[in-house]
């Protein structure tokens, strides 16, 4: 998908706090880093390749995004160099058994945190709220998600969104696609008449697409932080301290700035610095 690299504008300034409720960490008080990460000498980040601007490949298949900046930024502080990560492209489908089966060493994958989660996975202090919408042609009826009985709904594998309409619409047809491309994709010829995946990649979709809209109703509202194994305290609780960096260090408007144009800029300022908003549905 069409995506504008290019830094325009100022960021916002925010604060960690409302996110996070916890005390600022500073770098002299983040933990110890594990003995297992700095024996590898090498971190293996598992993140999406097809989400801008969290996670995606640009032109030259290089790794970028919010997400990726992040990984390199921990590699920086537990390893002393941001090349020190490599870097595993997951889908919403294989994400988890990828960590699950030590394939990577922590995702930062637009993973939501929810209770069907947790059971498998632990999860780091949160670094930001996310949520879910839909987008239609400008010209569809559909005005509301109520309005998409009947209708056929692109959406991914495995996805949290995919479920969401399965337990609460079941009357909604869904065709489950391996890739945001292949959603998008679906949706743009027609083979689908809505489009759900979080609101932060269809905010993207909406602007650079003249015959999609919005439809601007948050459903699946929840923290998104870094996945780890159970039982591996000792690695989540650094990736925690590191999160808590990076909001005081203000490093997530600085990454904002860099990977997303200035005129949905707020958007996604306000994930990091804002208080959830109340669920519409």
């Amino acid at each position: 998908m069409a995506f504008s690299l290019k830094i325009l504008g100022s960021a916002l300034a925010f604060s960690c706090l409302s996110l996070t409720g916890l005390t600022p960490v500073h770098a002299s008080e983040l933990p110890a880093v594990p003995d297992q990460i700095k024996q590898a000498g090498q971190l293996r980040a598992g993140v999406r390749c097809d989400q801008p601007p969290y996670g995606f490949q640009d032109g030259s298949g290089e790794y970028a995004g919010v997400e990726v900046e992040m990984s390199r930024q921990i590699a920086l502080w537990a390893l002393g160099s941001k090349d020190k990560v490599t870097f595993t492209c997951v889908t919403a489908e294989n994400r988890v058994p990828q960590l699950l089966g030590r394939k990577v060493d922590f995702l930062i994958a637009t993973l939501g945190v929810t209770p069907e989660r947790l059971r498998v996975i632990d999860f780091t202090t949160p670094y930001r709220w996310g949520a879910s919408d839909v987008v239609v042609k400008k010209d569809s009826p559909v005005k509301t998600i109520a309005d998409l009985k009947g209708k056929t709904l692109a959406t991914l594998k495995g996805s949290v969104q995919a479920k969401w309409f399965e337990d609460h619409m079941p009357e909604v047809k869904t065709l489950r696609l391996n890739s945001a491309a292949d959603a998008l994709q679906t949706f743009r010829q027609g083979r689908a008449e809505a489009y759900t995946h979080d609101a932060a990649t269809l905010v993207v979709v909406a602007e650079n697409d003249q015959d999609a809209r919005l439809l601007n109703e948050p459903f699946l509202i929840s923290d998104a932080a870094i996945g780890v194994r159970k039982h591996d305290e000792q690695w989540r609780d650094y990736l925690s301290a590191a999160v808590q960096r990076m909001h005081e260090e203000k490093l997530f408007r600085d990454w904002v700035q860099q990977y997303v144009p200035q005129n949905i800029q707020s958007y996604y300022l306000s994930v990091f610095e804002q208080a959830k908003p109340a669920e519409a549905l």
